[in-house]
């Protein structure tokens, strides 16, 4: 088994669970911030110099990173400075990026029509932003916690959902359901108080637009339309699912690569989360009524106070790190303040962020996620590049110098950590297991965390109390304890933090257990098989009592039923490892559950080994060498048994 592809793999889920912005990060991630030496030379932001710089930069990233194309807009001033396409939205046919006809997906950018239209129903007075969500549902969420999950928990990714992906996405238009379905046939548990952890949530934000779609009396879709494409003129926008038949000759093809075959249509089941096809042009009058007060043109879709406020940030941070305003990410890049928000299906990639002070906006999306996953270098370098060349960093002060405590502080956040948005029962829980964060401490009392966006390695220096930053970087991070637990906040992520590991489910040990385990069951059915062949290997078994032979064969046997199971479990996970998320749905509960049921016979298994060990010991004529390896088998299947029972693949849960 593959174990490193399925820890680079457990790595990008959140990515492919549609999340906000990429990087093959467990959340959405604003770009970094990139400290300069000294003031950059500021460009005039005007069409001519913008295409000059767009035309140098994006079909080369195309070309280098195999992504097939992308289209850009940019608004300033109430007004589209410059729209343009790239490469191909059909690559064999020929058929180019266009950004007033190419539909795209940008994914959970659409997060952003739901939580407008949650501002109208708040501005109508008709929703309330710290109700109980309950209130406004025809279903009950169960309350884990005393504290009741309301609309700003929603808004905030706080209502402490754990992950899912089950049903999320589908190619078959038959695997369709509603929002309503999917929300009462998948509900997430609570892992965190509300209020209290952020962790992105899909089906937080589904539950939303079915607020506003049971409080509006309209389909949620059409509630949309009418209250916001059709105001700002966004004739080429739509949530519905399938796509409309009117649509469907200018929708773009998405690919994994540009020098592969397209990928079939994504139907992202989360409807308000993430289901909204477009255009870039479409986007750029989205942009201009949120930079213009909610006006676009005679239309005004939301007032300037419920603006102002949507786009004030909703959730406290610390100074300098990024926070959520109504459901915008808000951050802080080269001394500007910027909202916005990303998304991603498999194959469609997505940023649009706004520069309100400014009055300027830019959206842009891929249609491929590129060779090596390409598509996330390209995408932060282009934001960052907007930003260096029209908003440059000013002069960066003098670092501070390290306090005394930062060999002591740098032990203190040493450790292991998962992320909060996670998936903690069912089968996709082996994925969060053996894909952790390490924190290191260096001996100058600087630590070592993983690189940001893929990129290695990075040291950092502490720069105040039990804050770091990256060294030749912006890139921050903080130690706090949040609920008792040992927590690590990053500067450029609101939406999900890092918490300490338990013993029991870190990663170290059950990859060490897992490989382990895997490496004797495989020897000892290769030693079973080649026994046979082998002349000591036959005066052995002959000399034998034949008690012990008997032992070793039911011993044997047990091993060949535990690597039958693990077998059959890397098949299932095989998809996955794929990108093919779309494969697991409801239809493939019949296998998920005999599979979790089949575990309890691997339970079994073990326990007889270790009582079979345990008679082997006592029958008289046995070499100590059977012995030993008897024990160890004993051992493996145990250790099986740990990380099939801690990774979820044994138990009762088909949602995942």
């Amino acid at each position: 088994m593959p174990f490193r592809k399925i820890a680079v793999v457990a790595a990008g889920i959140a990515a492919l669970l549609l999340s906000a912005s990429a990087g093959q990060s467990a959340g959405p991630t604003a770009p970094a911030p990139q400290p300069v030496a000294q003031a950059a030379q500021t460009h005039t932001l005007d069409r001519a110099d913008l295409e000059a710089w767009l035309d140098g930069m994006v079909p080369y990233a195309l070309k280098n990173g195999d992504i097939a194309g992308a289209d850009v807009v940019v608004v300033k001033d109430g007004k589209i400075l410059l729209e343009k396409g790239y490469g191909y939205a059909d690559v064999a046919k020929k058929v180019p990026m266009d950004p007033e006809r190419s539909l795209i997906r940008p994914g959970s950018t659409s997060k952003l029509f739901t939580w407008t239209a949650v501002m109208q129903l708040v501005e109508q007075g008709k929703l309330d932003l710290d109700k109980d969500v309950n209130a406004y549902l025809d279903f009950k969420i169960p309350r884990r916690f005393d504290k009741p999950i309301t609309l700003r928990d929603l808004m905030n990714h706080r209502a402490g959902f754990e992950e899912g992906l089950k049903d999320i996405l589908a190619t078959d238009p038959k695997a369709v359901q509603s929002t309503e379905q999917y929300l009462k046939r998948h509900p997430r548990p609570q892992l965190f108080a509300p209020g209290e952890v952020p962790a992105y949530s899909n089906y937080g934000a589904a539950l939303a637009g079915y607020i506003v779609e049971r409080v509006s009396g309209e389909p949620f879709e059409r509630y949309v339309e009418r209250h916001i494409f059709l105001p700002l003129g966004m004739a080429h926008s739509t949530f519905d699912q399938p796509l409309p038949d009117r649509f469907k000759p200018d929708l773009a093809r998405g690919y994994m690569t540009a020098s592969g075959k397209p990928n079939a249509y994504e139907f992202v089941i989360t409807r308000p989360a993430g289901s909204v096809t477009t255009t870039a042009a479409d986007m750029s009058r989205f942009m201009i009524a949120h930079l213009q007060q909610g006006r676009f043109g005679d239309a005004q879709i939301l007032s300037p106070q419920t603006t102002e406020r949507m786009h004030t940030p909703s959730e406290t941070n610390l100074p300098g790190f990024a926070t959520l305003a109504h459901g915008f990410f808000h951050f802080g890049q080269n001394g500007r303040t910027v909202i916005g928000h990303g998304g991603d299906t498999v194959v469609f990639h997505t940023e649009m962020n706004l520069l309100p002070q400014e009055g300027v906006g830019i959206f842009y999306t891929f249609n491929s996620r590129g060779r090596d996953s390409a598509v996330y270098g390209a995408r932060k370098a282009l934001f960052d590049g907007f930003m260096d060349r029209y908003y440059p960093a000013p002069a960066e002060a003098a670092l501070p110098p390290a306090p005394s405590t930062a060999r002591q502080d740098a032990q203190a956040i040493a450790g292991l950590y998962q992320s909060s948005r996670r998936v903690e029962h069912g089968f996709l829980s082996l994925f969060y297991l053996l894909q952790q964060t390490t924190i290191k401490a260096g001996p100058d009392g600087t630590i070592l965390a993983p690189g940001f966006a893929g990129a290695g390695v990075k040291s950092l220096r502490e720069v105040g109390p039990q804050v770091w930053r990256e060294v030749g970087g912006m890139h921050e991070i903080a130690l706090r304890t949040v609920g008792g637990v040992k927590t690590i906040i990053d500067s450029d992520d609101p939406t999900s933090v890092l918490q300490a590991v338990p013993f029991a489910r870190s990663a170290p040990l059950n990859l060490t257990l897992l490989m382990g385990s895997f490496a004797v069951l495989v020897w000892t059915l290769v030693l079973w098989f080649l026994s046979p062949l082998l002349r000591r290997g036959e005066r052995a078994e002959s000399g034998a009592p034949v008690a012990a032979r008997r032992l070793r064969l039911y011993q044997r046997a047990a091993v060949a039923l535990s690597a039958v199971y693990l077998l059959a479990w890397f098949m299932l996970l095989q998809p996955l490892l794929g990108n093919q998320i779309q494969v697991y749905g409801a239809g493939l509960d019949p296998i998920v559950a005999t599979l979790e049921i089949a575990g309890f016979l691997v339970v079994i298994a073990a326990g007889l080994s270790a009582w079979w060990t345990w008679k082997l010991w006592r029958v008289s004529g046995v070499t100590w060498l059977s012995r030993i390896w008897s024990g160890a088998v004993s051992l493996a299947l145990l250790a099986l048994v740990w990380v099939g029972a801690v990774g979820g693949l044994i138990g009762f849960n088909l949602n995942y």
